[in-house]
């Protein structure tokens, strides 16, 4: 799933005409899905009618080539659950949103935040557990055990913490309830998630270096993970040069 950027132009204001030869870019280089706008594309730096827009125009870009997912986190639980429900009628495949941020609610909380998003539409709906530093209550074992229960439309956790013991719990409790639930990367390094059973990754640099995210795909996919190590290796040096670059 690869997660392309939001271009702008000098007066802030997106630039339509870049964003088709960037979607256009991913999908002639192995994009098998789009998630739009994940946090490289500036979600939280959009107003809310750009946000809408963005989806709106990713989904007539695509023209159902491959399935978009729509990006629709906001720490407004209303906010979110209007945005899931405007993407699912513009024709979104899926709909992904974390826990809200920049502030740190009770896990209930938490969980009532999310249960209103999926219960609003009837798409699968996917939870995304960021990067710590970037959120402020994250994804527990507990949160995920609690919303399988309650959204039958659940169908998996993108997971970009790393954290190892997080996901082989929400694999292991919910295979006998839940036995097609997936777990994706949500970094570009898939080879923890995949050992543990994952099935995909959102990757970022999937508009920056697609071949060597596709290679490192295709050797988790075919659980070559010893294979994997380096290309994965060198995908990381690559983010941490980017990062560096800004």
């Amino acid at each position: 799933v690869h997660t392309p950027i939001t271009p702008f132009k000098r007066d802030q204001s997106i630039d339509y005409d870049t964003y088709a030869k960037v979607i256009e870019f991913h999908l002639k280089n192995g994009a098998e899905a789009l998630a739009l706008p994940m946090p490289e594309g500036e979600d939280m730096s959009l107003k809310d009618a750009e946000l809408r827009q963005i989806i709106e125009f990713g989904i007539k870009q695509v023209k159902g080539r491959v399935p978009v997912i729509a990006h629709v986190s906001d720490a407004g639980t209303s906010i979110a659950v209007d945005r899931a429900v405007h993407a699912e009628k513009a024709g979104a495949a899926a709909i992904v949103s974390h826990p809200p941020y920049f502030w740190h609610p009770k896990p209930a909380m938490v969980v009532e935040h999310l249960a209103r998003i999926g219960a609003a539409i009837k798409l699968p709906f996917f939870i995304v557990n960021p990067p710590i530093e970037s959120v402020g209550t994250t994804l527990s074992t507990d949160i995920v055990m609690q919303l399988v229960e309650r959204l039958p439309n659940l169908a998996g956790v993108v997971d970009a913490s790393l954290e190892f013991v997080f996901m082989e719990e929400v694999m292991c409790f919910t295979r006998s309830s839940r036995p097609d639930f997936q777990l994706l990367a949500g970094q570009d390094y898939p080879v923890s998630a995949f050992a543990l059973g994952g099935s995909g990754v959102f990757a970022s640099l999937g508009g920056v270096a697609p071949n060597l995210v596709r290679d490192v795909y295709k050797l988790c996919k075919d659980r070559k993970f010893i294979e994997a190590r380096g290309k994965q290796e060198n995908v990381a040096e690559l983010h941490h040069l980017l990062k560096e670059a800004g």
